[in-house]
């Protein structure tokens, strides 16, 4: 009780920006909800509710004070398949199993693993967020599959650059309100008298929708499906790759967040809030969610810092679904397409452009693929991708890095010193160093300045025993580094090296 009244003493300064960042995300919410459940292939109350509920649990349980979840376009895009084959019960348990998943995750604390994400990947998965989301806000520039009249289209146009000038310039003013919670109303208030004289009707969240959004709570529901092992291979990959997907999200979101504000989150913490939330969202008939970039950043620079923040999000979201609906309705799609633009500015990493021939070539080339994959295939593979080219070019890079230097000693051995990392990536350097045909009976192998690390190496060094001894010679590895010799000892049944620990070749 104690920690909790130091927390609120502390964080007591943030709540009033808190507050009002929260009903500005919320206000953002709503719009993107409805377009993920057309994604989904769901109706826009299911989107909606799934919204309210994953903003309010994984904002109580949040490793990372700030983060907004909710229901995504990664989920959508995943659970759509499932969902036009198999139906909302598969739906439903599918995403119950993909909170065990995820809690599960946190349990195991394997948000540690989440630094082997390098920082060009980051930067790749940004750049390509930053450009979806701009290309997705284009949609909202058409009725009917087909974009707006001339007219119509400069118009709702007008009021996007409005919308953004008021965002961007309302800071040097005052910061007591957040601009973009200023700029949504002011064109609210505009459109809504625009319509009221007959001058002219903006496209809003209604029109968007398919009709009026008439609010209602979520209700439990125990999903209708049969937990047999046939019905469990089906819905299985989808759960697994939703997960991951909705992970990745996260842990992209939260170190964002971090570098941002400049302080740490818990990784695993964050697992299980969004594990948390999507029990729950499971158990009341949702479309599944996770940790949300784009709106995270928008709490994040109106001020929100505390869970306060994420809570607000979600009552207000349904606040706005249950009581404020008409006003919901009216809200220019113009004016969020504003707001979502001035993300895509603060998402892009801008300084990606002064990096050329500032950064080596393979860094630029990880950013580059990276942001393709964002944008061709989803946020996951995206980061899946840009980690396993990294760690190829790491490889790469530290393969050419060993060193083999010859001598002879007194006694007319010949000695290998290794100077470097053996493993798979420099295994065949390390093979090709060597001469078999030419090389004296008795062959030394020195690793006191070397280090072998996998299998790979201890074949490489198995494969050079092997063809001197086929060629009458023999080889003795010496001097390995304490945990070097683990990996020789273990494998002396397994192979024909002979390894001495004190022999000096140089004495």
């Amino acid at each position: 009780m104690q920690k909790i009244l130091e927390s609120f003493k502390l964080n007591k300064k943030y709540f009033r920006a808190d507050i009002l960042a929260g009903i500005t995300v919320a206000l953002a919410l709503v719009p993107e909800a409805i377009a993920f459940a057309f994604v989904a292939g769901v109706t826009p109350l299911m989107s909606l509710q799934t919204a309210i509920l994953m903003a309010l649990v994984a904002a109580v349980f949040t490793g990372r004070p700030g983060m907004i979840s909710s229901s995504t376009a990664a989920i959508a895009v995943v659970l759509a398949p499932l969902i036009a084959h198999y139906g909302n019960e598969y739906l439903f348990a599918c995403v119950l199993l993909m909170g065990v998943l995820q809690v599960l995750c946190s349990v195991f604390k394997l948000g540690k693993y989440t630094r082997i994400i390098p920082y060009p990947v980051v930067l790749g998965f940004l750049n390509g967020l930053a450009i979806l989301i701009f290309k997705s806000q284009f949609e909202l520039f058409k009725v009917d599959g087909s974009y707006l009249p001339f007219m119509d289209f400069g118009i709702m146009l007008l009021f996007v650059v409005i919308t953004m000038l008021i965002i961007h310039f309302l800071p040097r003013l005052t910061k007591a309100i957040p601009s973009a919670l200023v700029g949504i109303g002011a064109m609210t208030l505009v459109a809504v008298l625009l319509d009221i004289q007959g001058v002219y009707h903006l496209q809003t969240v209604a029109d968007f929708a398919g009709g009026l959004l008439v609010g209602t709570l979520p209700s439990f529901h125990i999903p209708e499906f049969i937990w047999s092992l046939e019905n469990l291979k089906i819905i299985f990959p989808f759960a697994v790759t939703a997960s991951l997907a909705g992970l990745t999200e996260a842990t992209l979101t939260l170190r964002v967040l971090d570098e941002m504000t400049g302080t740490r989150g818990h990784m695993n913490k964050e697992y299980f809030a969004q594990g948390l939330g999507n029990l729950v969202v499971g158990f009341f008939g949702g479309m599944g969610g996770d940790a949300m970039v784009g709106q995270s950043i928008i709490n994040t620079q109106s001020g929100g810092r505390t869970r306060l923040s994420g809570i607000t999000a979600g009552l207000g979201l349904l606040v706005f679904l249950m009581f404020a609906a008409p006003v919901v309705n009216s809200i220019p799609l113009a004016s969020l397409v504003g707001l979502m633009f001035m993300v895509v500015i603060s998402t892009f990493k801008w300084e990606t452009f002064k990096y050329k021939g500032k950064l080596p070539t393979s860094d630029i080339v990880v950013v580059l693929l990276t942001s393709m994959a964002t944008i061709v295939f989803d946020l996951a593979t995206a980061v899946v991708i840009g980690i396993i080219v990294s760690a190829l070019v790491f490889s790469w890079e530290k393969g050419k890095q060993i060193e083999v230097r010859t001598s002879v000693n007194k006694r007319g051995e010949k000695i290998y010193k290794i100077n470097g990392i053996l493993f798979f990536g420099s295994s065949l350097a390390f093979k090709n160093s060597f001469d078999v045909q030419n090389d004296p009976e008795q062959i030394i192998i020195d690793l006191k300045y070397g280090k072998i690390m996998d299998t790979s190496s201890l074949e490489a060094i198995n494969s050079v025993v092997e063809r001197y001894q086929a060629a009458g010679k023999k080889v003795l590895v010496t001097r390995a580094q304490e945990t070097c010799r683990a990996l020789l000892n273990n494998s002396s049944e397994l192979t024909v090296i002979e390894s001495s620990d004190d022999y000096d070749p140089t004495s």
